[in-house]
């Protein structure tokens, strides 16, 4: 009797000793530390006042020009505001592969209308269907047109062209549309103005590289 009564005194024991080690609480003080401060971590909650701003402010506006990663570009342009369209345009800057992109974009979705060429003579317009020729970019009428308004047409449609916003998101567009514009640019169209700054260094290095060099002079060689 004696020898269970110990037995269960000394469970008993044990079992509290165990339940005091944990508290259920999330322990914060691991003993010495060294160098607390990366230890722990001096966070600022969001919408708290944040001395090492200007503003004071813990919660940060985006960077000028950046999306967040699984946003979608901004466009807000409205139909039927075709004020708006002659002014519309994209920060958007892009590369030779994202321009070669485009030009893959515009063969999928607008050669068979506008043509390889951008003339107008596509597909469908050479086998009759169409009783009047789709836009010619090479034509004077379009190679001054503001890009807005090539947008709005891509995204609500124009005469008997259809919208295009189901099939090619935003950014997609601009990628059709500066390939465009920079097949204008090289048929007495406006300056390319949508070239990353790589893709302007590298096309200024081709000028260069064009360019005849002037005979350099020997300063040992004697008249």
């Amino acid at each position: 009797m004696n020898k269970t009564k110990s037995i269960l005194v000394a469970s008993l024991i044990v079992i509290l000793g165990l339940a005091s080690c944990n508290t259920g609480n999330k322990r914060r003080d691991p003993g010495r530390v060294y160098a607390p401060d990366m230890f722990y971590s001096r966070a600022y909650d969001a919408y708290t006042s944040n001395p090492n701003f200007a503003d004071s402010q813990t919660s940060r506006p985006p960077v000028t020009g950046t999306i967040a990663v699984g946003h979608m570009l901004p466009d807000h342009l409205a139909e039927g505001d075709t004020t708006a369209y002659k002014t519309y345009t994209t920060s958007l800057r892009f590369n030779e592969d994202e321009l070669a992109e485009g030009k893959r974009l515009f063969m999928i979705y607008c050669a068979i209308c506008h043509g390889p060429e951008l003339d107008g003579n596509g597909p469908l317009y050479k086998s009759g269907k169409f009783a009047a020729m789709p836009a010619n970019f090479k034509d004077a009428k379009y190679l001054h047109m503001p890009v807005g308004q090539m947008y709005a047409a891509v995204k609500y449609g124009k005469n008997m062209m259809g919208s295009y916003a189901s099939q090619i998101d935003i950014k997609q567009r601009w990628m059709i549309l500066a390939f465009i514009k920079k097949t204008q640019s090289e048929n007495g169209g406006d300056a390319f103005a949508f070239g990353s700054a790589a893709t302007t260094a590298s096309a200024a290095a081709a000028t260069d590289t064009t360019k005849a060099k002037a005979p350099v002079a020997d300063a040992n060689k004697k008249g």
